[in-house]
């Protein structure tokens, strides 16, 4: 047994340990979060989701010129798929999106937008917002390689309209998340029920009091997927969100709106009707993945046979063959990996969005329902 004083030391010595793990846990857990300028220096053009997701960061804290800088860069760049001959034959040969550079989804684009007209407004250069929110309007609508408006993108803009002080632009907005006629999907009847009484408010000239506040709840979720030969209209793809996403809600006060339908864009992705590109090169894929599952089947097979032919050759008493069939089965197991990594789909995207969007006129989030509440339907 130790002498006190060695007892004491040990002690003291432990407790010292204990202090700067307990202090290096603390540093690591209250990393204070990048500043602006270390945005600035950390955004590269060249890989467009990881800008994208920085972007969002940037946002969420306030260094809206950064958004605007960098947001308006991605914006011209991200926006058009340029199309080459040689990247587009090799890449049947390859898994999707190996050799391409990633193109804004119709809701990314949109998206985009809106961040940049709410950094806008929150710097007091309204008339700048107002451009970015009708560029908004027209990216959800142009006929480009990915189309389509979605009930997300036109909410967040009649807020900011309505926070810019104009009343007959929001209307338009409230308005299709009204009207049925409108073709947005993924609006529920008390979600129309609450534009209808924006649209009434404006036309009775009242302005929402407070004004909007906007909140991001949760995270968009990580997406899987599988293949699925029959019974699929997304090519021979079955894509799933891993978290199902927030229910839709509506109160006197406020609504919130999830981004399930942005996961939808994404999904259908290889559709037909939607990509049509990526559809063709998806079924050309097809048999050249099969034709890579066949080389660990065959190399397997020959190294089945080649061990046992060498064993009877050399007399033995079947050890070799024993090792060459393991050898050669593990060879043929890896067949269903080659194939799905052949096939594998193009599913990048914007990744650091929320699962769904909270708009309130209440002062404080604890008193909006919808911002903790379930849905209403």
């Amino acid at each position: 047994m130790p002498s006190a004083p060695a007892w004491i030391r040990l002690t003291a010595s432990l407790l010292i340990v204990s202090a700067f793990t307990g202090c290096a846990y603390q540093a690591t857990q209250q990393k204070p979060p990048p500043s602006c300028s270390d945005f600035a220096q950390t955004l590269d053009l060249s890989d467009r989701i990881k800008t994208l997701d920085l972007l969002s960061d940037a946002f969420f804290q306030r260094c809206y010129a950064t958004v605007i800088v960098y947001g308006t860069q991605a914006q011209t760049e991200f926006r058009h798929k340029t199309f080459h001959v040689f990247k587009e034959a090799a890449s049947v040969f390859i898994p999707d999106g190996t050799l391409t550079d990633y193109v804004l989804e119709s809701y990314e684009r949109g998206f985009l937008s809106i961040l940049l007209a709410s950094s806008y407004e929150h710097m007091q250069n309204n008339e700048d917002a107002r451009v970015e929110l009708r560029r908004m309007d027209h990216e959800l609508f142009a006929p480009l390689y990915n189309f389509g408006e979605d009930p997300v993108n036109i909410l967040l803009s009649a807020v900011l309209w309505d926070r810019l002080g104009e009343p007959s632009e929001a209307r338009v907005d409230w308005h299709r998340l009204r009207d049925p006629a409108s073709g947005l999907r993924g609006i529920d009847d008390s979600l129309r029920s609450f534009a209808d009484r924006q649209v009434r408010r404006i036309d009775e000239g009242r302005s929402p009091s407070p004004a909007w506040r906007v909140f991001w709840l949760g995270q968009f979720p990580d997406i899987d997927w599988d293949l699925q030969f029959t019974g699929s209209s997304n090519g021979y793809f079955s894509v799933r969100a891993r978290e199902a996403f927030p229910s839709a809600c509506a109160s006197e006060t406020g609504v919130r709106l999830s981004t399930q339908r942005w996961f939808e864009k994404i999904a259908v992705r290889h559709n037909d009707a939607y990509h049509p590109l990526l559809n063709v090169q998806s079924w050309i894929r097809l048999p050249v993945g099969v034709i890579y599952s066949l080389v660990p089947i065959a190399a397997g097979a020959g190294i089945a046979v080649g061990g046992c032919t060498l064993d009877a050759a050399g007399n033995g008493k079947g050890a070799l063959c024993e090792v060459a069939i393991r050898g050669g089965v593990a060879f043929m197991s890896m067949a269903p990996k080659v194939l799905r990594g052949a096939l594998e789909p193009d599913l990048r995207h914007w990744s650091h969005i929320p699962a769904a969007f909270v708009i309130t006129s209440a002062t404080d989030p604890a008193n909006e329902r919808c911002y903790y509440g379930v849905s209403s339907r």
